[in-house]
């Protein structure tokens, strides 16, 4: 039967196709979800196969790390080449919704009573080198002309976990991918100084393996960077940095809730021009401007991870399934920053020139200076 037979035939199309052909609407996909699926699958595909390589490089120099490795590789592969029109959907699938699922699986290594066991010495720390950080993040970037999302995110992953960080708060706020990738090359250049510089410092200052740990846990990034740096100092240093570090990531779910309302603050006086409808003398239903919705607040990617944080600490993931989550956690971050990576402008990255980079320095300065300062008022040091 022809496709025109078919058509004057409305009713029965269906029917009659599925007789005589044997039930082609299998071969087809039968809802919108399936063409995206199958659309998205040609980058996916890409951004899998880049993130494989970058895995490999990672292993031969876990200084570097995979996640680090993925978008070096692909901002040179799409400096070379860029990506097909064709595997749009598909990277960007990777670079959002593969990120978010990253972030909840993030839970997985996390105890919630871990915060309790780190004792109250260590918040101080922790809290007061994340307020000094951000602070210095948006006066420091104000006055070095640095875009906002830009020195969020270097603020960000400079103050709580690096490219996990980032991670988690760029959906959040919609930051671009160069901005991306400049925060991403700016957190990992002074996470290795941090492995070079610190445990020499530690030793000039005789800190003892806790003191050490907690200065490690707050004042490095990524994890295998804390682990690199407090590792070199000592086992019990090592131990206690990471338990640390591990209690730091938290500190996320926060910072995503108020960039969230930050960020839709935004979106709405944008819409209204302003957060009253009406103007300041206005009066009426109009006056009060729209109400921000709490729930909407949150995304969802924060909620599933603070889920499998409660699973795990109810003991619900056995300790054998950890090193795998773990593995595919860090995985799944590579796919999405080869993607990332993928799509980044190397012109725009240009553009930034080096004051990103100052702004780098900068945070690691302070946040290294205000750990050691608080330790030492909390007579941690």
């Amino acid at each position: 039967m022809s496709d025109d037979s078919g058509c004057a035939n409305p009713g029965r199309s269906g029917r009659a196709t599925e007789r005589t052909t044997g039930a082609p609407a299998a071969a087809e996909p039968r809802g919108p979800w399936s063409r995206r699926l199958v659309d998205r699958l040609p980058g996916l595909a890409v951004a899998v196969a880049v993130a494989s390589v970058a895995t490999v490089v990672g292993g031969w120099f876990p200084l570097i790390g995979g996640p680090v490795a993925g978008i070096v590789i692909g901002v040179v592969l799409a400096a070379v080449r860029r990506p097909a029109e064709r595997l749009g959907p598909g990277i960007t699938t990777a670079s959002k919704f593969v990120l978010q699922l990253s972030v909840v699986l993030l839970g997985c290594q996390l105890s919630l009573t871990q915060v309790v066991r780190v004792g109250g010495s260590s918040l101080p720390v922790m809290l007061g080198s994340l307020v000094a950080c951000l602070a210095a993040a948006y006066f420091v970037g104000r006055r070095l002309g640095i875009g906002r999302d830009l020195r969020t995110l270097i603020g960000v992953g400079t103050s709580i976990c690096g490219a996990s960080a980032i991670a988690a708060v760029t959906p959040v706020i919609g930051a671009a991918s160069a901005e991306v990738a400049y925060a991403v090359s700016t957190i990992f250049l002074f996470n290795i100084a941090a492995v070079l510089v610190f445990p020499v410092l530690g030793h000039l200052l005789d800190m003892s393996q806790q003191a050490f740990g907690l200065f490690a846990g707050t004042a490095v990034n990524d994890t295998s960077s804390v682990v690199a740096a407090a590792a070199t100092y000592g086992d019990e240093a090592g131990q206690y940095a990471v338990v640390v570090k591990l209690t730091r990531t938290l500190l996320i779910i926060p910072i995503c809730l108020w960039l969230a309302a930050l960020t839709k603050r935004r979106a709405l006086a944008a819409g209204t021009g302003g957060p009253g409808t009406g103007g300041p003398g206005a009066s009426g239903p109009g006056a009060a401007g729209p109400r921000l919705n709490v729930l909407k607040l949150v995304p969802w990617f924060l909620v599933g991870f603070l889920l499998t944080a409660l699973v795990n600490t109810l003991g619900l993931i056995p300790d054998r399934a950890h090193p795998g989550l773990t593995t595919l956690c860090v995985f799944m971050i590579t796919v999405a920053l080869s993607a990332i990576g993928l799509t980044t402008d190397l012109r725009g990255l240009r553009r930034a020139g080096p004051r990103p980079l100052l702004l780098g320095a900068c945070l690691w300065v302070v946040v290294s200076v205000t750990s050691l300062a608080l330790q030492y008022l909390t007579s941690s040091l």
